[in-house]
């Protein structure tokens, strides 16, 4: 299997690489289980973070990494908005969301009570990876609905032409490559 090895946050890590649509691979970062990277991540993360009141993530890969960085700022909350309606959720914000690693169109979604915490707040994105921009978009969505204010959209590695934004926070950029493992430079 081919991989890409990579240094995040200070530490060593061989990513593993999966094909995707049109020709492509990508080197899977995954920091379930990780608790190095997590930790480190978060402290380097937070270093760069702009004020904020709260953090708002997307269910599921980096609600360790979020969860990591309120604990070491002492943080009482961050949000997470969930791949669908939970029944213990009230008046419902959802919007679509396209992935790169999932096949169908998704949705995210806040309650009631996420909305509340968001509201005239100052919110911070987090995100594991950022890519296509498509789950970052969709959490702008939430938060423009809930009526908060974007002070800063992170992530621990950008992929491909997200490296090339200007909007984003982020502290590796990750590169795609092609069906022969090698990385592809535009």
């Amino acid at each position: 299997m081919n991989s890409y090895k990579m240094t995040i946050a200070g530490v060593e890590r061989e990513l593993p690489l999966f094909p995707v649509a049109g020709g492509l691979q990508i080197a899977a970062f995954i920091m379930f289980g990780d608790v190095e990277v997590t930790k480190a991540s978060a402290k380097a993360l937070l270093e760069k973070a702009p004020e904020h009141d709260i953090m708002l993530t997307a269910e599921c890969k980096s609600i360790p990494l979020v969860y990591e960085m309120a604990r070491q700022e002492k943080a009482d909350n961050y949000i997470v908005a969930r791949k669908g309606e939970k029944l213990y959720m009230r008046d419902v914000l959802k919007t679509p969301v396209h992935s790169i690693t999932t096949a169908n169109e998704q949705i995210l979604c806040i309650g009631a009570d996420d909305v509340e915490a968001i509201k005239g707040k100052k919110v911070l994105i987090v995100d594991d990876v950022i890519s296509t921009g498509e789950s970052l978009a969709a959490l702008e969505e939430l938060v423009t609905k809930a009526g908060g204010n974007i002070v800063g959209k992170m992530a621990v590695l950008a992929e491909g032409d997200a490296a090339k934004r200007d909007d984003i926070i982020f502290l590796e950029p990750l590169p795609l490559f092609d069906v022969a493992g090698r990385p592809i430079v535009k």
